[in-house]
């Protein structure tokens, strides 16, 4: 824009202006100071001032930005702010545009922790592929904290009411301090080395950045991924993050929630333990109905003796009937096939002493066919009578035996279902005989 132009311009080509001047003229930049008027609005956007003790500027960090933060900004908080200087156009006012925020003096921590998270990171601790799934049903779980840690409390109180009897066992060491990373990695290995659980809670309640820095140490994380045992990290509170609850295989946002996760919840399981019994006991129920009806279907299948032998009976018969025909029809048969023969003999003229001859020869073996087939038809017969024969109960009245049958004709069998004055018929193998039960009480019975 030229100095000595005369031409007016609008407010809002000012502001423009103005605007891509101070963005062009300022690299992204840091700036510290402390915060004052910090709101958060429900569009998530955050506006607040920087401070010192002579100036001040406003500052707005917008919803994307903002939901990066690992902290939660208050007033008077000395902070580092990475900004893009701007103007608001809108107003006219001068103001910062926060792309990062950081609390102030430990800026070097947050270098430290991106630099190990990178490095530890690009040597695959952080892969998912190498993580473990907890155990349902751990024998025993191990806590690598303070003794004197509120995290422990919570721990054992989540542990005592989700699973009572879980046996816990305390590696301790110093969470927060310049020997607590050696401490809590030689903690787990001793828990390692000892073999005594099934998973591992590494915990500590919330705290500064400062505070939780011994689980961002490299000797941590390296002692994790090292662990053959599953671990939860179960550091700070739920925005904060360490190099540990990258590491383990499981992150949970606070000491309680990783008690939650290695711990199976009594009164869940006994709750699912009764709809699997209610269950089966349903599925036994169908199951014995299903079977009693088949049992029902293969009893009305089931026939008497009598039948069967009746149906046998109808079967020779047909057999005999079939048999007796036979003869007749293959006679038929081959008279017809004789009357063709002499017709076909007329017409050619054969030599009729030899046809002769071969007629002959074929009607013996024609009788001589027919009379083995009727001898083997009559040993079939002879076989078929004598095991209808065998099978017939009367066989059995010759040998000296009687069946008791009521006057109706029904089968007496049991001694149990007869009484004093029932009338019985006696049948032997020449006839049979009318009797009657004067005693029917197992001790003396008398038949006339």
């Amino acid at each position: 824009m030229s100095s000595a132009s005369n031409t007016p311009v609008s407010v809002t080509e000012l502001n423009r202006q103005v605007r891509a001047l101070l963005e062009g003229s300022f690299p992204i930049l840091w700036v510290s100071g402390e915060i004052s008027n910090f709101k958060r609005y429900g569009s998530g956007h955050c506006y607040f001032s920087l401070k010192d003790a002579t100036a001040q500027v406003r500052c707005v960090m917008f919803r994307q930005r903002a939901t990066l933060l690992d902290f939660e900004p208050r007033e008077g908080m000395q902070v580092q702010a990475r900004v893009v200087v701007t103007l608001y156009e809108a107003r006219g006012d001068f103001q910062l545009t926060v792309e990062a925020l950081r609390p102030a003096g430990i800026g070097g921590l947050f270098e430290a922790f991106e630099a190990l998270k990178k490095k530890l990171d690009a040597a695959g601790l952080f892969d998912p592929a190498r993580k473990r799934s907890l155990p349902a049903f751990p024998r025993a779980v191990g806590i690598v904290t303070s003794p004197k840690a509120a995290a422990l409390r919570d721990v054992l109180s989540t542990l005592k009411r989700r699973m009572p009897g879980l046996p816990v066992v305390l590696y301790p060491c110093a969470v927060q301090g310049l020997a607590a990373a050696g401490e809590i990695a030689a903690a787990i290995r001793a828990a390692t080395a000892r073999a005594e659980v099934d998973v591992l809670i590494v915990c500590r309640g919330g705290g500064s950045l400062e505070d939780l820095w011994s689980f961002n140490e490299e000797e941590v994380a390296l002692a994790i991924a090292a662990s053959p045992i599953p671990v939860v990290s179960g550091v700070g509170h739920e925005t904060d993050f360490t190099i540990a609850d990258f590491v383990a295989d499981v992150r949970a946002p606070t000491p309680t929630a990783a008690a939650e996760l290695v711990s199976p919840h009594r009164g869940e399981w006994q709750n699912r333990l009764r709809l699997i019994g209610a269950r089966l006991q349903r599925d036994l129920l169908r199951t014995v109905q299903t079977r009693m009806q088949q049992l029902d279907g293969l009893s009305r299948r089931l026939r008497h003796p009598g039948e069967r032998l009746a149906v046998q009976r109808e079967r020779l018969d047909m057999l005999q009937r079939r048999l007796r025909q036979l003869p007749v029809r293959q006679l038929s048969m081959l008279g017809d096939d004789l009357g063709r023969a002499r017709q076909a003999l007329a017409y050619v003229k054969p030599d009729l002493p030899a046809r002769h001859a071969a007629l002959g020869a074929l009607q013996a073996r024609l009788h001589q066919a027919l009379r083995r087939h009727a001898e083997r038809q009559q040993a079939r017969v002879a076989q078929l009578s004598g095991r209808l024969t065998a099978l017939n109960p009367e066989a059995v009245l010759a040998r000296g035996y009687a069946l008791i049958e009521r006057p109706d004709g029904a089968m007496v069998t049991r001694a149990a279902a007869l009484h004093g004055g029932d009338g019985l018929r006696l049948r032997f193998a020449d006839g049979t005989v009318a009797a009657e039960v004067t005693a029917a009480d197992g001790t003396q019975q008398k038949l006339f």
